[in-house]
């Protein structure tokens, strides 16, 4: 299910709150100028599924994102627990960095949690299918896909050149709950 926890930046042990509602979980979100929506999930998509049957599936939702937030391209990541490189791939996610542009991902299957760090608190959001999160450019954030991953997610960008971070150096992340299977 999905979920929104809060917790002080130097509270790692203790949420200050959680929601788990998605009308809750938007607008918690909201507050620090996060976009979270729920979309339908109408096609049978699983991890292994072709690139170019998933952003066919979800074209028209796609095409209306990109025209609204002008971005140029849009990809897919999908990982499985028996990918020969998961443990590299969450590796590369887990220390906090930024983005110079926008960071859009749509969960047609599976589960990946996003951690925001922002102004002293820590956003942790469990996104699941249906759920697309829009994290600001400049946001520092974490993701984690779980020691044994399962997700299918479509990428959104507004540089073709696609993800690009700019990590912190913080080891805040390290402090924090990681996605277990």
């Amino acid at each position: 299910m999905t979920r929104l926890r809060i917790f002080e930046a130097d509270t790692p042990e203790r949420p200050l709150s959680t929601q788990e509602d998605p009308e809750a979980v938007a607008s918690g979100l909201a507050a620090i100028g996060v976009r979270f929506e729920r979309w339908d999930t109408r096609h049978e998509i699983r991890a292994g599924d072709a690139p170019e049957r998933v952003l066919e599936a979800y074209q028209p939702e796609i095409d209306r994102l990109m025209a609204e937030g002008g971005y140029q391209s849009a990809d897919v990541v999908s990982i499985h627990p028996e990918h020969p490189d998961k443990a590299t791939m969450r590796s590369k996610f887990l220390e906090e960095h930024r983005h110079a542009e926008d960071e859009v991902r749509f969960f047609v299957d599976g589960a990946g949690l996003f951690t925001l760090h922002v102004d002293g608190k820590v956003y942790e959001v469990l996104c699941e299918r249906g759920d697309l999160i829009s994290v600001p450019a400049g946001t520092r954030h974490w993701f984690d896909m779980g020691p044994n991953p399962s997700f299918v997610a479509v990428r959104i960008f507004t540089s073709p050149d696609g993800w690009a971070a700019d990590f912190t150096g913080s080891d805040i992340a390290q402090h924090f709950p990681r996605l277990e299977n």
